[in-house]
């Protein structure tokens, strides 16, 4: 299984030395700011941990999976996370894959 938002905390809170509380305090702020400045349409860039932004979604005619019926699906904005080239060296175990990420750039 993954890390989950409790995990997280309980993480914050050891590396820290805070009390959970506090660092629950700690992380929900955190996630509230992101959350907050992606509903205002901003981008949040963490150098050498990667970028948050939405993207807009067109209209489009989906299909109810136990009907068939069509359905208009309605525009939206999603939640995009892009993370950056340090990440996914770290991820890799700082070995560079050779792949180039979707638009070319340095992965920021």
């Amino acid at each position: 299984m993954g890390m989950t938002k409790a995990d997280l905390i309980e993480e914050v809170s050891k590396v820290t030395e805070m009390t959970r509380k506090d660092s629950e305090v700690i992380v929900e702020a955190i996630f509230d700011s992101v959350v907050r400045s992606l509903r205002e349409g901003d981008k949040i860039e963490i150098r050498g941990f990667g970028s948050f932004r939405t993207r807009q979604r067109q209209p489009r005619v989906g299909r109810n999976p136990k009907t068939g019926t069509r359905v208009e699906v309605p525009a939206k904005r999603i939640p995009f996370f892009k993370p950056s080239k340090e990440l996914k060296d770290l991820v890799n175990g700082g070995v560079d894959t050779g792949v180039d990420d979707e638009d070319g750039d340095d992965g920021e």
